[in-house]
């Protein structure tokens, strides 16, 4: 794991393979290294140099325990493309996607091509209802029992074609579990408070990079319809719907957004 100072914060990174750069962006209270699973060999056996990243607020970057915008997320991202060698193809996951739409609008002479997992241009009430009672545990010192959070967490995030295998339900529960045990930290609960109120699905018809949006047919955050209206307002962007996953769709049927972000990526 390296570092570079980027806006005046230290932000954690790995870089791997060689070839053209993609950079991953990972969502909401999660570090960049979930993308090492599955899509960064996937990606560096297509012959990409591939980086993650933690963003601000997430260890071992700093963790930016005071307020935390998008647009600090998008400045963040810009920074560390512009030190390791712009322009980048990028790939976010829900908050990740939304850092990756705004910079593609703001920044294309960054931007070769921009993929968007389980995104949104509009808010959505489950979105801001989660977020603002996760806020809310964190603000009152209150802890959900570690099993009943990891049941909800899974119920969530994942499809119920995931959760009717036994053996899967397990590991999953297993996972969330073991996450629920992990105290929020500030960072973790700046990142809660980003604004997610606003509607961009007008401005994002000024995005000129060539785009991808991928949506999760049972995505309870970002739904479908959201998801294509992101690719609808995006001119030439193309929607690609994958079956028989949640939220984390790129952890349910990893296989599947490989193939599709590839294919993408290298003009397929």
């Amino acid at each position: 794991m390296s570092t570079a100072l980027i806006n005046g914060i230290q932000l954690s990174y790995q870089v791997s393979g060689t070839g053209p750069l993609v950079l991953l962006i990972m969502g909401s209270g999660n570090p960049g290294r979930v993308w090492r699973t599955y899509q960064v060999p996937a990606l560096v056996s297509a012959g990409f140099r591939v980086a993650t990243f933690d963003n601000r607020g997430i260890a071992p970057a700093e963790e930016s325990s005071g307020e935390i915008t998008l647009a600090d997320l998008v400045a963040d991202t810009a920074g560390l493309i512009e030190y390791l060698g712009a322009p980048a193809h990028i790939v976010g996951t829900s908050l990740g996607a939304l850092v990756a739409q705004e910079l593609t609008l703001a920044r294309p002479d960054l931007v070769d091509h921009a993929a968007m997992l389980a995104t949104a241009g509009r808010p959505h009430p489950m979105l801001l209802a989660i977020n603002a009672g996760r806020a809310a545990l964190h603000d009152t010192g209150s802890r959900l029992p570690a099993q009943y959070s990891a049941a909800a967490e899974a119920a969530l995030h994942l499809s119920p074609r995931t959760l009717e295998d036994p053996e899967q339900a397990r590991q999953w529960l297993d996972t969330f579990e073991f996450a629920a045990s992990v105290p929020t930290t500030p960072g973790v609960r700046a990142q809660l408070g980003i604004d997610y109120s606003l509607d961009r699905l007008a401005d994002y018809t000024q995005i000129t990079r060539p785009s991808l949006v991928i949506g999760f047919s049972d995505d309870q955050l970002a739904p479908p319809l959201f998801c294509r209206e992101v690719a609808e307002a995006i001119p030439g962007a193309r929607y690609v719907e994958i079956d028989g996953c949640g939220h984390l769709g790129h952890l349910e049927r990893p296989e599947e957004v490989n193939r599709v972000l590839i294919e993408f990526l290298t003009g397929g």
